[in-house]
């Protein structure tokens, strides 16, 4: 595959450019156009055309979700039953009752666990996650895997930024990171307390009024008479990205791309109508449209309906299994503004919103080419703890993918009889980033390179886990 990193011809024309971005086209400045200006994929057996992650942060319990322990003893054994799934000797708990239905389009990773210390908080885990590579390789900050992909491979969706974090705004969001690229690479926030409102928008990708209509137009015309001009003559093919980049603020498919209100009625009850079914439901149309790197990071907000509920993420240290707030006598602090795992705001809307998630996606034509990745930063301790909680643990936890090739109905890796350390075909968050970029077809025997041209191994540190292929 050819080196897709820019000249410093390119770079230095867009410099020049830029003015015109920051002087009214607004978001057409420099970032954005370089953003565009990467190229598709070549060589490789593509099994992926875009991946859609979702990101479910604070560090959800494996024991209670993707990996039964019905024979733990009572100080680590979770109440939730294990359930059957549509693969024979394959369950889940009770709490992804629907989720085994479709067990059959799922390969589920046991084997998780981190094999250093220094990612066992959520800034730090949220970090590694996100980029694959430790945050303890502290001599370059490493990008994200959508930044890296999208510097790579840039998008099929010519109006919308190539990676897209929905909706970006949850406790650890600002540890996404671009690293030795260049800033066009940084994953676009949609914002957003509450997806369902029907008065939520991206007011980012809206000109502002008096940028839009013959203002506008005559702007893009004055680019044109620039590059026309004899000092622009250089790299005439970059023309095409601010043409993108114009895509992005002038067509009304940015707008419908983000409404789920236009969605028929039975889609959205299918996902289920609240906050995290809307985030879903968001990234599949953003999937749909053709962006080629979706995160959904959803963290259901406080309303009236969840009083004290001002953190609902996976951090239970206190009361894990309470049917309502986990503040309740005898709480740590540390599990503040949570409800127990068990709560419809949870895993109740959790389960509901992947399967719908996985069903739609199948039936639209769009799972063969989406690789879908439900991932947390690590897990719970097995023991439960004095607040009858779970506390942040690292050596076990579980994934998930679909799509694109992976094998359904199939576990890769065990624990023990706890959950608490992996027996079996261990993995680690750099197998996870390197899986992404070999289902993508990227070569990773080839570098990216800082701006001092000192080249970057960004697949190099793991290996494809071998089943999802």
């Amino acid at each position: 595959m050819p080196d897709r990193s820019f000249s410093k011809q390119k770079l230095d024309l867009l410099c020049r450019r830029s003015f015109l971005g920051s002087s009214g086209l607004g978001i057409l400045g420099l970032s954005f156009p370089q953003c565009l200006s990467a190229a598709a994929t070549a060589g490789k057996n593509v099994k992926a055309k875009n991946v859609l992650v979702i990101y479910e942060q604070g560090g959800l319990s494996h024991m209670d979700t993707w990996d039964p322990k019905p024979e733990a003893i009572s100080e680590y054994r979770s109440p939730f039953k294990p359930v059957s799934t549509n693969v024979p000797g394959m369950q889940f708990t009770e709490l992804l009752s629907k989720t085994a239905k479709i067990a059959n389009k799922l390969t589920v990773v046991r084997s998780m666990h981190h094999t250093r210390g220094g990612a066992d908080a959520h800034p730090n885990g949220t970090q590694y996650a996100l980029s694959g590579s430790h945050p303890a390789n502290a001599a370059i900050s490493m990008p994200d895997i959508g930044s890296i992909v999208s510097h790579l491979l840039g998008s099929g969706c010519k109006y919308l930024p190539p990676y897209i974090m929905v909706p970006g705004n949850h406790e650890q969001a600002a540890e996404t990171r671009v690293g030795f690229l260049p800033a066009s690479t940084k994953v676009f926030k949609t914002g957003g307390k509450d997806l369902s409102d029907p008065s939520w928008k991206i007011d980012s990708l809206i000109p502002r009024i008096e940028n839009q209509g013959e203002r506008l137009s005559s702007r893009m015309q004055l680019k044109d008479r620039i590059e026309k001009s004899p000092a622009s003559s250089d790299a005439p093919a970059m023309d095409r990205f601010f043409g993108q980049a114009f895509d992005m603020i002038s067509s009304p498919k940015v707008s419908q791309a983000f409404n789920v209100q236009n969605e028929p009625e039975k889609v959205r009850e299918a996902y289920g109508k609240g906050h995290r079914g809307s985030c879903y439901l968001v990234g599949r149309k953003l999937i749909e449209a053709g962006v080629r790197f979706v995160t959904v990071d959803t963290r259901w907000p406080l309303t009236k309906e969840t009083p004290r509920g001002g953190n609902l993420n996976w951090d239970h240290h206190d009361h894990i299994y309470t049917n309502e707030t986990c503040e309740l006598p005898g709480a740590t602090g540390a599990g503040a503004g949570r409800y127990g795992i068990g709560h419809w705001v949870m895993m109740g809307s959790t389960d509901q919103a992947f399967s719908a998630l996985i069903t739609d996606l199948d039936e639209r034509g769009l799972l063969q080419e989406t690789l879908v990745c439900f991932v947390s930063e690590f897990g719970r301790t097995p023991k439960i703890n004095k607040a009858k909680g779970r506390d942040h643990w690292t050596h076990a936890y579980s994934i998930a993918f679909a799509g694109a090739g992976v094998p359904g109905g199939q576990i890769i890796g065990k624990t023990d009889r706890e959950g608490g350390y992996v027996v079996e075909s261990g993995y680690t968050p750099e197998d996870y980033a390197s899986t992404i970029y070999e289902k993508l077809g990227l070569d990773r025997n080839k570098p990216l390179y800082t701006s001092g041209n000192r080249p970057i191994f960004y697949g190099h540190a793991g290996e494809p886990i071998k089943g999802v292929f």
